[in-house]
């Protein structure tokens, strides 16, 4: 008798929009979503529901979020929508793991006052230009991460998600969802679930710069056979030229 494949298969949704405080890159900030955002989350949930109803899946019962309000709140209020679609009960698991990039002791002060501070530190020869956006620099500060660093934290968290017995997706499939069939909502920050696709196999290093996530709607990636991820549903955003680069 052959063993059924085991599969993780994974929503990776970035927050909806929120208050976010004007030139303060830190991702720690504790702010709300805005209305916009809390519409975003509920079309982001309808999104969610055509793609299972189009692929034979089902969403998984528990949704996995970031501990930060923003991506709380985004969850809250997709489980609240797909609850009353389908008539099932949907919880909510938040988790530090799925934090965006932390600048330690700078976190929530402004471009500025970062700027300030490293500059009187004369343990450090200067802040590149990139420091924001480089993948690879973490802030000489105590609690500090890199973006590659936060990309691999949350890497480790989709890694470690359970798998179901089910088949790969297919691109029209004709049967309807089994038990098995399901796809688990992972909701977090943009650069954090960026870099952690491409430590998956599933983006290029070059392709992390080049694209954004939409709002509160889903890209899904796949694993099968163990440690072989793939993009099967769901499109990034292509960031613009010259769009600032935010979490």
């Amino acid at each position: 008798m052959t063993d059924e494949p085991t599969i993780r298969r994974v929503a990776l949704i970035r927050h909806a929009d929120y208050h976010q405080q004007i030139d303060t890159p830190s991702a720690l900030q504790p702010f709300p979503l805005t209305r916009r955002g809390e519409r975003q989350a509920r079309e982001g949930a309808e999104e969610v529901l055509t793609l299972c109803q189009a692929h034979g899946w089902q969403p998984a019962s528990t949704v996995h979020a970031s501990s930060l309000l923003r991506a709380w709140q985004t969850a809250q209020v997709m489980n609240e929508v797909m609850g009353d679609r389908t008539e099932r009960e949907f919880s909510l698991m938040a988790h530090d793991a799925l934090w965006e990039r932390s600048l330690g002791s700078a976190a929530n002060l402004t471009t500025a006052q970062i700027a300030e501070a490293v500059r009187h530190d004369p343990r450090v020869d200067f802040l590149p230009a990139d420091w924001k956006s480089n993948s690879h620099f973490r802030l000489p500060l105590p609690g500090a991460e890199s973006l590659m660093q936060a990309g691999q934290r949350v890497a480790d968290f989709i890694a470690s998600l359970p798998a179901s017995s089910t088949t790969p997706s297919v691109s029209a499939p004709t049967s309807p969802p089994t038990s098995g069939a399901t796809l688990t909502l992972v909701v977090g920050h943009g650069a954090a679930l960026r870099h952690a696709a491409h430590l998956l196999g599933v983006l290029d290093f070059d392709q992390i710069a080049g694209l954004s996530m939409h709002h509160a709607r889903p890209v899904v990636i796949e694993e099968t056979p163990p440690g072989s991820w793939r993009h099967v549903a769901g499109e990034w955003k292509v960031r613009q030229r010259h769009e600032p680069a935010q979490d």
